[in-house]
């Protein structure tokens, strides 16, 4: 009777944890998915940069990479703070707050730049994603933007790229979908560095520009290249392949967060200390 009950104990604690753990598996990225939120891992798409030995090899550096430091999902309008090495003082770090309004690369090559106002100068840092040099990326708030790059921020008023250095992190809800900041930015008079109406971007107010210059746009604007086929093949991945290599990297990415997502529990919970 005994060995029985001990049976029975032990087989609810078992499908606990198995519940849980489907649980866990349950709240993971479709790898549909992936190609937002890991666009590093898909490899260059011009054919003469192909290797598929290096880009392996690479994927494998970056997975181990992510064992050691935590890089979390974030998007172009994404708010982060950078913890890095000083290469001017060693021993010491730098952390550095800012606007994410770029992010290129792909493999090793990944990077990132930050933007803010400090000292009412315009201060931007490039990141390599992956330097060993950086100790710790933090998501103060994760949301998008209308465009896929900010860099009309660079001439745009200072408010826009202002951000407290001392800023608290904003946390989303376990599971919530990635807001979308719709804010339309307003760009301080002209001389600009690039020709902003040329660009078909979203996030930007109406320019007040002179008819001539909307019409300089129209004549030289290709619309029919959203049409042409292999021009869009020749810039993307395959889906296949897209599938492919992030099957390849899909579980050990997971363990990672699953792992951290333990870790966070962990710190939570304060064992309670005897009173003497």
């Amino acid at each position: 009777m005994f060995s029985l009950i001990c049976i029975t104990r032990c087989l609810n604690k078992v499908s606990e944890a198995s519940k849980s753990l489907a649980a866990l598996y349950s709240q993971a990225l479709p790898v549909s998915n992936f190609r937002h939120v890991y666009p590093e891992f898909l490899p260059d798409p011009k054919l003469e940069f192909r290797n598929k030995l290096r880009e392996r090899l690479e994927r494998a550096d970056m997975v181990a990479r992510r064992t050691q430091i935590n890089i979390p999902e974030f998007y172009v309008g994404s708010i982060l703070a950078v913890t890095s090495s000083d290469r001017h003082t060693p021993g010491k770090t730098h952390r550095f707050v800012g606007i994410c309004i770029k992010r290129e690369g792909c493999g090793l090559r990944a990077t990132f730049i930050l933007r803010n106002i400090i000292d009412h100068q315009g201060v931007e840092i490039l990141y390599d994603m992956y330097d060993p040099t950086l100790h710790k990326v933090e998501v103060l708030r994760l949301e998008k933007r209308l465009d896929a790059e900010l860099l009309y921020l660079r001439d745009a008023l200072p408010e826009y790229s202002t951000f407290d250095v001392n800023m608290d992190a904003e946390l989303l809800p376990e599971g919530a979908q990635v807001p979308i900041n719709t804010i339309r930015v307003k760009l301080k008079p002209r001389p600009w560095l690039e020709r902003w109406e040329r660009q078909h971007l979203k996030g930007l107010q109406d320019l007040h520009l002179p008819e001539k210059f909307y019409e300089r746009a129209k004549e030289l604007d290709k619309p029919w290249e959203k049409y042409d086929l292999m021009k869009e093949y020749m810039k993307t991945i395959p889906e296949e392949e897209q599938l492919e290599i992030f099957g390849e990297v899909q579980s050990k990415l997971h363990n990672l967060e699953v792992q951290r997502k333990k870790m966070k529990r962990k710190r939570v919970f304060v064992k309670p200390s005897k009173l003497a």
